[in-house]
């Protein structure tokens, strides 16, 4: 139980619905447990009653004594069902205290583990799958609830209902209810022996239910390359067997559950036979009335459902203990990039790089090797090298993705670790290679990086201009308000590009990094989208990420990359005349244009 204390703070939170539901089941036992005394007092009645009757057969009393004994029946009838309504009554009351008591925890534990998600780095987003992340806030989070609720609502009504139960018993009759209750152990110790393997089983059903919404969730998302390379049938085996896997341990799981209840039935009947064979001794020696015997079988029945529950519920806390043991494991992770809680001042625009190295922590890859440079507010930086070189590393570690493994990067003149993140990543637009889009209308898309209370429709249409989609978006069937699909699926590359592009402009930043944005459009469409940019880009800090020449655009410093390391940094003219890898990459691709526009 102590893998489940972090819940207790939520218990807290909602300790006065809990004390009132224990406050109901308390009344609702209450109600239960004077019912069979109810129940004994009509049965000796009615004995007594029914004794009596050979003295008024045949007289002129018998109608009246007959319509006395009805009106008696009648009287204890009337009660049993007063009290029953009265116990069901509280019973609605302590299902809506506690059981919306774990209805609300599972909201505020959802809302607490995506939180979470949101304050974790890229690097463990890298090491774990989506599947599994969708798992845990999910499947997970349900299970724990079933502990929050109807666990904690049963071993409660439990408890109460037993001490109640045997309270009136002994004090009915000690004897007979020892031998009533003589089975009981036997139980705790088939609990006891079962809880180990109940917990494992639980475990590995849960690791695997994560690995199948892996898959899952990998499927759907790459169901183009499925049907492209004609998978569909191998994805359905490899799925189908992974099911029987999680099928197999279900059931398994299930054998094991299986065996609380054929158990406890047989000892809760050989309770009610011995309370039979017992209780009628005692009637025969005029210890206790017929009555009581009802009585007691009343009881052992209404102690059935509770007892035979405590296999139910220590699955439901077992598999409650498995799950919330791997939400933990997510929400004890700390995210490796922190904010200082500070408030920082307009960036201006200026950005250094001082002996910048870094590597991947997920990979051990060195991207970069001691990077130094400098970008004066409202210069334009080009950095360019071939696949692998480091330049997208650039992008990431300006944004604080990752932090450098030594050396600063620094923002006017402050290093970005003591900048807060959310002023400092306001304040950027990054257009990043991988492009991603939202499941929504284009224009909630394009204002994703803005306040609701700033989105205007003006500011996104013109940031939709100087990112050269606006036409196409005007094309769509309701235009900006046209649904996209999920990641954009609905539009095409160079489409999705521009609108990721609109998307970082719409901002207003300061700074903004272009990350290889325009690889998906044609060249007619590039040099339009140049010609925008080169107004937009007036007077802000640009820092462009790409394995082509620009040559539209007059940068102020070019950058070249190979290794993760500088080999070459100037201007156009300076690096022409060198005649080094900054040249070599021009001449060719002047080549491959003239052999595309001849």
């Amino acid at each position: 139980m102590h893998k489940l204390r972090s819940l207790n703070k939520y218990l807290y939170k909602y300790r006065f619905r809990l004390v009132i539901g224990i406050f109901f089941i308390a009344l609702s036992n209450g109600f239960g447990v004077f019912s069979p005394q109810v129940v004994r007092h009509a049965v000796d009645i009615i004995t007594t009653e029914i004794s009596y009757n050979q003295f008024f057969q045949g007289t002129a009393l018998e109608p009246d004594f007959i319509k006395h004994f009805g009106k008696t029946i009648l009287l204890f009838g009337l009660i049993v069902v007063l009290l029953a309504i009265f116990r069901g009554l509280f019973l609605f009351f302590m299902r809506q205290t506690i059981i919306v008591m774990s209805r609300l925890i599972e909201y505020d534990q959802k809302n607490e583990i995506y939180d979470h998600y949101q304050k974790l780095d890229l690097d463990f987003y890298k090491r774990n799958n989506t599947g599994d992340l969708m798992s845990r806030i999910t499947e997970d989070v349900s299970r724990v609830r079933m502990y929050t609720g109807p666990a904690i609502m049963y071993t409660i009504n439990l408890l109460i209902l037993f001490v109640m139960v045997i309270f009136t018993m002994i004090r009915v009759n000690p004897e007979l209810t020892l031998y009533t209750i003589l089975p009981l152990p036997v139980l705790g110790l088939s609990i006891f022996y079962v809880n180990g393997i109940i917990e494992r089983k639980s475990e590995a059903i849960q690791r695997q239910l994560s690995f199948l919404t892996t898959i899952s969730q990998e499927s759907f998302s790459g169901i183009r390359v499925i049907k492209s390379y004609v998978q569909e049938r191998f994805m359905n085996t490899y799925f189908s067997k992974e099911c029987e896997q999680y099928k197999n341990k279900t059931l398994d799981l299930a054998r094991v559950e299986a065996v609380y209840f054929p158990i406890i039935f047989l000892l809760v009947g050989l309770s009610t036979v011995l309370t039979i064979f017992i209780g009628g001794l005692q009637v025969i020696e005029g210890k206790i009335t017929t009555g009581n015997i009802a009585e007691f079988v009343i009881y052992i029945n209404m102690l059935t459902w509770p007892i035979a529950s405590v296999g139910w519920v220590m699955a439901l806390v077992q598999r409650a203990v498995a799950s919330q043991k791997r939400i933990d494991e997510f929400l004890n992770v700390q995210p490796k990039i922190s904010s200082p809680n500070v408030s920082a001042p307009e960036i201006k625009g200026r950005v250094e790089f001082e002996n910048v190295f870094f590597t991947y922590p997920n990979t051990g890859i060195q991207a970069l090797k001691n990077i130094s440079f400098k970008v004066n507010p409202g210069q334009r930086v080009a950095v360019i090298g071939r696949t692998g070189s480091g330049k997208s590393s650039l992008g990431q570690l300006l944004v604080r993705m990752y932090d450098p493994e030594s050396g600063s990067v620094l923002i006017d003149g402050t290093d970005i670790r003591e900048i807060n993140l959310f002023e400092l990543r306001t304040q950027i637009g990054y257009v990043s290679q991988d492009v991603f889009l939202f499941s929504d209308s284009v224009f909630n898309n394009i204002a994703f990086g803005i306040d609701n209370e700033d989105v205007d429709s003006t500011n996104i249409k013109e940031a939709a201009t100087y990112a050269s989609v606006d036409r196409d978006i005007l094309d769509l069937p309701e235009q900006y308000e046209t649904m996209v699909g999920e990641r954009g699926v609905t539009l095409s590359g160079g489409q999705k590009q521009r609108i990721s592009i609109a998307r970082a402009l719409v901002k207003d930043p300061k700074i903004v990094v272009f990350d290889d944005c325009l690889s998906a459009v044609d060249a007619q469409t590039e040099i339009q989208i140049l010609g925008y940019l080169n107004e937009f880009l007036k007077d802000r800090t640009t820092i462009i990420i790409t394995h082509r020449i620009f040559s539209l655009f007059n940068f102020d410093t070019i950058i070249v990359l190979d290794d993760g390391q500088i080999i070459e940094q100037g201007n156009h003219d300076t690096l022409m005349q060198r005649q080094g890898a900054y040249y070599d990459l021009y001449e060719k691709q002047q080549i491959a244009e003239k052999v595309v526009a001849g």
